[in-house]
């Protein structure tokens, strides 16, 4: 069944196409440090510039909560999809306003046009309809091409697609798509590695997921946790005592589920986290009080790679240990090349999403190698959580 309108279904020609998109690149003193988001909109734009529609890019760029900083103004962006893109881009003065229309009236049908920090207007974050009905004037069609925003009810992700025909760009749609596939519609068995520090922050994370996968392997400082409230000491590891009560109540849901949790039997342990700090290995339970666990260790690794052989399908948000300290980052490494290998192969489908874990697969090199990566923080873990994510909703009810 059809879920969303996408390009394909809109006569754009001539049209003024208006198309959130996340642009809210990591900067430093004016300078983009990673242009990842604005090379993936370039589908979206070669497509719709095409079709012979005039494209207009909207978007936010840090947090200048309502005020105009011009730190924060889009122009860097502009310089830089213009270099991508090898054509001209224009940067309006404003993102509302008589003057902004004026603007794209005046710029020629095949230029793209980026309209200013949204934020620099309280009424994009507060959804107000005013300015949705103001940025709504300065186009024809909407569409939505930014997923990692699409968890938050801004003006701009779903207020403006109660007013105009909307759709979802390519970049929504492939993530929507890799999305349905991994936990909506997968193929089983199903697994899911979870990482990260605290177990307070993925709790709904994890109780969603077991409901809907087959395996749940813990990784991280969370993994301590998990241990910690089996009886294994954990020496000196970092792990929420407070939250034993939480893992009983998820460990028994999964058993519900028939949902297998796969904790780490032996680990990399050390004294104290340093790039290349002497370390040693040990089996969960023999942890000396004065040391810390860092990484997975070798028998771990060895059942995970068994573990994947079983899957078709793999969702994973977060590192199985410090990855940022080598070598600690050896079984993130090893898991995620294998997981690789195995998507090239066709054996496995891997959805992969988040900040830290995309970090994680760059540093295994294997990045472009999985089924999808999505560069959606909160998004995809609103999605991990079961959540309907009203920028999503919104386009879901457009369907005629």
């Amino acid at each position: 069944m059809k879920l969303f309108n996408s390009i394909d279904d809109l006569d754009l020609d001539g049209k003024r196409v208006l198309i959130r998109a996340d642009l809210n690149v990591p900067m430093q003193k004016g300078q983009i440090l990673d242009a990842t988001r604005l090379n993936r909109i370039v589908p979206t734009l070669t497509d719709l510039l095409g079709r012979g529609a005039k494209v207009i890019l909207m978007s936010h760029l840090g947090r200048p909560e309502g005020c105009v900083v011009p730190e924060l103004s889009l122009k860097p962006v502009r310089g830089a999809l213009e270099k991508i893109l090898k054509k001209p881009v224009i940067l309006t003065t404003d993102c509302i306003g008589q003057n902004t229309i004026e603007q794209i009236k005046n710029t020629p049908q095949d230029i793209v046009v980026i309209l200013e920090n949204l934020r620099f207007h309280r009424g994009e974050q507060a959804n107000d309809p005013k300015f949705a009905q103001e940025l709504a004037k300065l186009g024809e069609i909407y569409i939505n091409d930014a997923f990692s925003c699409a968890h938050r009810a801004h003006a701009s992700t779903e207020g403006i697609a109660k007013i105009l025909p909307a759709a979802v760009g390519r970049l929504m749609q492939s993530e929507l798509n890799a999305l349905s596939a991994a936990l909506e519609n997968p193929e089983h068995p199903v697994g899911a590695i979870v990482g990260g520090a605290k177990i307070s922050t993925k709790l709904t994370v994890l109780g969603n997921l077991v409901n809907k996968v087959d395996k749940l392997i813990i990784g991280g400082a969370m993994a301590n946790t998990f241990l910690l409230a089996e009886g294994f000491s954990v020496g000196n590891s970092f792990c929420e005592k407070n939250m034993l009560s939480e893992v009983h109540s998820i460990q028994a849901e999964a058993h519900r589920c028939n949902c297998q949790i796969i904790l780490p039997k032996d680990a990399i342990v050390t004294d104290c986290l340093v790039e290349g700090r002497r370390n040693e290995i040990y089996s969960v339970g023999f942890i000396p009080e004065d040391k810390m666990i860092v990484d997975i260790g070798p028998e771990s690794i060895k059942r995970l790679i068994d573990d994947l052989l079983q899957l078709k399908t793999i969702v994973w948000n977060g590192p199985l240990g410090a990855f940022e300290y080598k070598p600690f980052d050896n079984a993130t490494n090893i898991i995620a090349q294998e997981a690789a290998r195995l998507t090239i192969k066709k054996d496995l489908v891997s959805i992969a999403g988040g900040g830290d874990t995309m970090s994680a697969l760059i540093n295994a090199g294997v990045q472009d190698k999985f089924s999808y990566v999505s560069s959606a923080g909160g998004a995809f873990l609103e999605w991990m959580e079961g959540k309907d994510l009203p920028g999503v909703a919104i386009l879901r009810t457009k369907i005629n």
